[in-house]
């Protein structure tokens, strides 16, 4: 069986998505509907080699998004399916399009919305991510608890069994780096984010997004998703927008989302969109599993050769 997973923020580059235009009407057509929904060339944000507006949270989610969906769109045309699928925090909104879940046009707005409130929930400065390398769950679990002297942090995103993010008020965020240091990380580092995402600091964006979300179809999916909030199946529609609701002030399970779908009986991975961020994760958590990712069209012309 094959799932395919679809990556987050920090996926994306300058430039992504212009070969698939080039070469795809299919993809064309998503990035015009983009363009259209957004009333804005979100499409020239992503083709241009020195674009600096592509790093802000409100244009970078919907890039990742509608980049991911144009190629998914192009596989879909080729009668290339997956049986399951999956999607790092943002990439949980490209696995409900593609499980006709959620309408593309609904989706790129909300998501668009999606970064504006979480960039405006902490004051830029207030708030930080690091990631961990080389040390467990429960040792950075801890860590947080001992430094956090009543502020927020904790962790944000369990990459692997060896990469963890945390997040949370910037003193806290560096007290904890400090302390992983000290019980013997292999790497800390700062992460380029303009919030502390997937902390409890996210709660005025959480409360933001259901509202918003009261108005946006939801439909079944065709075929289920693992999800970020609890690494578990969901087949319905209403399950799905509760966990994008509930996704943006929780831990991303990332690690356990793979296992789960191990478990199930996925053998090959596909990594569908920008970046090959996934694949790299997953041949580190399962390292008997194929593992593909597609970002443009000769990885995507391979891909159907393969499969």
């Amino acid at each position: 069986m094959q799932a395919f997973v679809f990556p987050g923020q920090g996926s994306q580059y300058s430039g992504m998505g212009k070969d698939l235009v080039e070469n795809s009407p299919t993809a064309y057509d998503i990035f015009k509907e983009a363009d259209e929904a957004l009333g804005f060339k979100l499409s020239r944000l992503c083709f241009d080699a020195f674009s600096d507006q592509l790093v802000l949270t409100e244009n970078t989610q919907p890039a990742v998004l509608t980049t991911s969906i144009a190629i998914f769109r192009e596989l879909e045309k080729r009668g290339k399916l997956p049986d399951f699928v999956a999607g790092h925090s943002l990439g949980e909104y490209s696995a409900l399009v593609a499980a006709k879940a959620l309408d593309f046009c609904d989706a790129v707005q909300v998501v668009r919305e999606r970064g504006r409130f979480m960039q405006e929930a902490v004051p830029f400065g207030e708030g930080a991510m690091v990631a961990v390398l080389g040390l467990k769950v429960d040792q950075v679990a801890k860590i947080c608890r001992e430094v956090s002297e009543g502020e927020v942090v904790s962790i944000a995103n369990i990459n692997s069994a060896n990469q963890i993010v945390i997040s949370g008020c910037v003193e806290a965020v560096k007290r904890a780096s400090q302390k992983a240091k000290q019980k013997g990380a292999k790497r800390v580092m700062f992460l380029d984010v303009s919030g502390p995402f997937h902390c409890q600091l996210m709660r005025p964006a959480q409360k933001r997004l259901a509202h918003l979300m009261e108005s946006v179809v939801f439909h079944d999916l065709r075929f289920p998703l693992v999800n970020n909030i609890k690494a578990e199946k969901v087949f319905r529609g209403d399950q799905a927008r509760q966990g994008l609701i509930q996704q943006v002030s929780s831990t991303v399970l990332w690690s356990s989302c793979v296992e789960k779908l191990v478990n199930i009986g996925v053998t090959v991975f596909v990594e569908v969109g920008p970046g090959k961020v996934l694949t790299g994760l997953i041949r580190r958590i399962c390292p008997g599993v194929q593992t593909l990712s597609i970002s443009n069209m000769k990885e995507l012309e391979n891909y159907v050769r393969l499969f």
